[in-house]
């Protein structure tokens, strides 16, 4: 089982990523800090895809990446790509996403994520996206989680992300269900021909 190579810095992406993929039994490291990969894509898919791709080939091991966002359909799917640039902080970023939602009755929306595995050469061998259909609050519940969890209601499970525990909301997230597509499909990964 080869050592996947997370194109993230970020210690707590690593250990979520971990978790998802316990089952398979194989293991990540960060990327390495002096590789940085500017994110030019114009979809999840693609940013996805580009640093998987790029931190394969810069040290030349297999790769995972992801890239992952809240789309809000009265905002025309925003702040989608820039969901992590929305505001300087969480709370910002909440705070900015109920201004613009002031007034708004149709608070649905996604939570999108998608996992990229690349080959040492860069070649993309495996992507697969996860979705995962909301609404959002009028203020923020809960006090789990991260990012936009406590304003993303589940209408099916009467709670925000931020109301639920780590496993259910593995169990029903965007990353959860890419993460959970990428297992199903791992067994087709030809490991030994790169």
């Amino acid at each position: 089982m080869p050592t996947l190579i997370v194109a993230t810095g970020n210690p707590g992406k690593l250990a979520e990523m971990q978790t998802y993929l316990e089952p398979l039994g194989c293991q990540l490291t960060l990327k390495p800090t002096e590789i940085e990969v500017e994110e030019t894509g114009s979809t999840f898919y693609e940013n996805a895809c580009l640093k998987a791709s790029q931190v394969a080939k810069a040290v030349n091991q297999w790769a995972i990446a992801d890239d992952s966002g809240l789309a809000v359909d009265a905002l025309d799917g925003a702040p989608g790509l820039y969901s992590a640039r929305y505001g300087n902080t969480d709370r910002e970023r909440i705070a900015k996403l109920l201004q613009a939602l002031e007034g708004v009755s149709q608070r649905q929306a996604q939570f999108i994520c998608v996992v990229s595995i690349a080959a040492p050469d860069g070649s993309i061998q495996l992507s697969t996206k996860g979705i995962c259909s909301g609404e959002i609050t009028h203020s923020p519940r809960g006090d789990q989680g991260f990012g936009y969890d406590p304003i993303f209601w589940l209408p099916e499970h009467k709670k925000t992300f931020a109301e639920m525990t780590k496993v259910e909301k593995q169990k029903v997230s965007h990353r959860g269900k890419a993460f959970n597509k990428l297992i199903h499909q791992w067994p087709g990964l030809k490991f030994d021909s790169f």
